[in-house]
């Protein structure tokens, strides 16, 4: 077992307070905290913390990442460890749209108010495959587990001075609706298979589970809260029956 090591990364749409157990930010918006686990481990986990909106974005599949030279694509999960009242989240299109009409609305701006934002609260839970079209509103923090990957296409971003990849993102993205049957909320006290997808699979428990695999552990309560663990095969882990997150792959 190893206790993976986590840095900050500044971001402007970060927050210069943290939720517990996360500490001091010494001034700093934090927008993200990585765990390091191996270069070439193909799962990552991190916390995001946001104070305005991301980025409209998507990230291409692993066929479509190939193709472009990089060794996967990028599908990922939220788990959501708190929210703001008013807090949103884009997930797809408010209809199906074709990609000239996107790409005009990605240029003017309208691309905003097609987005079909979703308001969040503590305990929902999305999966969120490659291709989806999406955007983390304001006042969130959550857990993401994804595919080992920093690949993001952008179509739209507020204004701000950042470039963005139209050609790239029309060319992986699913111009529809985000399905419903992805997103669901998660009791405290349940257990659960919360993915079981083709890159990953992630379970909401109370014990060790998946212990024939190498696996992310990510505490949700407990003293170990805001860690992640990463254990081999074989290795076991106990929980004292305080609720983690565990992913391994497919």
């Amino acid at each position: 077992m190893a206790k993976l090591s986590a840095h900050l990364v500044e971001k402007p749409w970060g927050r210069t307070e943290l939720p517990p157990p996360f500490g001091d930010t010494g001034g700093r918006r934090i927008g993200e905290l990585w765990f390091d686990g191996p270069a070439d481990a193909p799962l990552l986990a991190k916390y995001i913390f946001t104070s305005e909106r991301l980025s409209i974005q998507v990230h291409p599949n692993d066929e479509q990442a190939r193709a472009r030279g990089l060794p996967r694509g990028k599908s990922e999960c939220w788990f959501i460890v708190d929210a703001e009242p008013d807090a949103t989240i884009g997930l797809g299109l408010v209809r199906e749209m074709d990609a000239d009409e996107l790409r005009g609305a990605a240029l003017d701006g309208s691309i905003e108010q097609l987005l079909d934002w979703r308001p969040v609260a503590a305990g929902d839970f999305f999966y969120v495959p490659a291709g989806t079209i999406h955007a983390i509103g304001g006042g969130i923090s959550l857990l993401e587990f994804q595919q080992n990957s920093d690949v993001t296409y952008r179509l739209y971003d507020y204004g701000r001075p950042r470039e963005l990849h139209l050609d790239d993102a029309l060319a992986v993205a699913d111009r529809g609706r985000y399905p419903d049957g992805l997103r669901r909320k998660v009791s405290p006290d349940e257990d659960a298979v919360l993915v079981d997808g083709a890159q990953f699979r992630l379970v909401h428990n109370h014990s060790d589970a998946m212990a024939d695999r190498t696996r992310w552990v990510m505490p949700l309560a407990g003293a170990q809260s805001g860690e992640c663990l990463l254990f081999q095969p074989g290795e076991r882990f106990e929980s004292d029956g305080a609720r983690v997150l565990i992913g391994a792959t497919a």
